[in-house]
């Protein structure tokens, strides 16, 4: 998770995100785009220094070292083959190596010298599971020699880690006019880079700065998929703390009072970008026929009657307005089908938890979810001119609004 923002200002002008990474996860298995990718590895691993103290290290490793392989077609039932239902426990174990290679692999080196073989007696314990500390023993060696590698460091120095898999294959620009990206993890990526560089550019604008009175603030959260419940996820206190925080170290004397606490998330607003349905041309149906978002045709408001979407009349107006007044084409609007289900988005988290008035905005994309999904170039280019335009115009259309 990250919160970073750009003083000076007395309220607060935020742009929330949930960032999504991981290529697995055991919720969204609804079919078999993430089965036969070629995947890394990333994450972080906790390290114990000679000194004793516990440290941190990001690794990302960009090959292909694993693979959940799917069964193939001639060895599934009759009833296997009517839907694709993999059982989350017995399906999805990716596959590092064959028994034998990890055997030779630890064999290895037995030709070296007997002052190699010292130097190695080590790593050597921990590749063999020997090294019984409740939590070594029970991975995979090959894996902690992998991580070992990578980070320069010796076996029995990692203590635990956190990582994720990721399809490998890079993005790329696609049509016969290069008017699509496809890449992976669009949802929700593509918003976190526009949001953050939204904020650089515009704290790099000292004209700009100069008689602002407003906090431009970008939050990232972790956990959206899985229901946002977390210290770090948009349910928890983070944005709330951040915002009584921020307050407190720019008030006169360190305190806020409740009265100036309630003005500042009165006067405060969010949007929540997440990505939106772009129109599907095979699959035209599945949206409300007067609202059907086109990619490369701007950012995209999302509403919804059942609060799925925090978006309401007054916020949506802000937004419009922006837009107009920034000389931006207009922002299109989704509204799911009555017939259909909805997604949901960190929004009405948000507002729940603070009080925050919110939108909910994205740009329009195909494949939502997909290991590769695709959106519009054009649009990520206008999705950053509307985010550094909310935090150029947000306080005079906000004011300029009888509410």
């Amino acid at each position: 998770m990250v919160v970073a923002f750009g003083i000076p200002g007395n309220f607060f002008r935020i742009i929330s995100i949930s960032c999504l990474t991981a290529i697995i996860n055991t919720s969204d298995i609804t079919n078999d785009c993430r089965f036969d990718r070629d995947l890394g590895v990333c994450g972080r691993v906790f390290v114990r220094s000679k000194s004793g103290a516990i440290q941190q290290k990001l690794v990302k490793i960009d090959r292909a070292i694993l693979r959940v392989s799917n069964l193939a077609i001639h060895l599934q039932s009759a009833e296997e083959r009517k839907g694709f239902s993999p059982n989350k426990e017995d399906h999805l174990s990716p596959i590092l190596a064959t028994a034998a290679t990890r055997s030779l692999s630890q064999t290895e080196g037995s030709n070296d010298s007997a002052e190699e073989k010292e130097g190695k007696k080590n790593d050597e314990e921990g590749k063999e599971g020997t090294t019984k500390d409740g939590w070594t023993e029970y991975q995979e060696p090959l894996l902690i020699s992998l991580l070992a590698s990578e980070l320069q460091l010796n076996i029995t120095d990692i203590v635990d880690f956190e990582l994720s898999l990721f399809d490998i294959q890079k993005a790329a620009l696609g049509g016969v006019h290069s008017e699509f990206v496809h890449s992976g993890r669009l949802d929700n990526l593509a918003s976190c880079f526009l949001a953050v560089q939204a904020l650089v550019e515009c704290v790099d604008n000292v004209e700009l700065l100069a008689g602002d009175e407003d906090i431009n603030m970008v939050v990232l959260y972790d956990h959206e998929e899985v229901g946002s419940s977390s210290a770090v996820g948009a349910a928890g206190p983070i944005l709330g703390e951040a915002v009584d925080r921020i307050s407190a170290a720019l008030s006169k004397d360190g305190n806020v009072s409740a009265d100036e606490r309630d003005a500042t998330i009165h006067r405060s607003f969010v949007l929540s970008s997440d990505q939106a349905h772009a129109l599907h041309p095979n699959y035209a149906s599945k949206h409300e026929k007067s609202h059907q978002p086109q990619m490369n045709g701007g950012m995209v408001i999302k509403r919804n009657a059942n609060q799925r979407y925090a978006t309401n009349g007054v916020t949506a107006l802000i937004m419009r307005e922006i837009a107009r007044r920034a000389s931006l084409p207009p922002v299109q609007e989704f509204i799911v089908r009555q017939d259909c289900g909805c997604g949901s988005t960190i929004g009405p988290l948000i507002s729940t938890a603070t009080g925050i008035r919110a939108i909910d905005m994205g740009c329009p994309q195909l494949s939502m979810h997909s290991i590769r999904e695709t959106m519009g170039t054009c649009d990520l280019t206008s999705g950053l001119k509307l985010f550094k335009s909310f935090f150029q115009y947000f306080r005079e259309v906000d004011e300029s609004i009888d509410q």
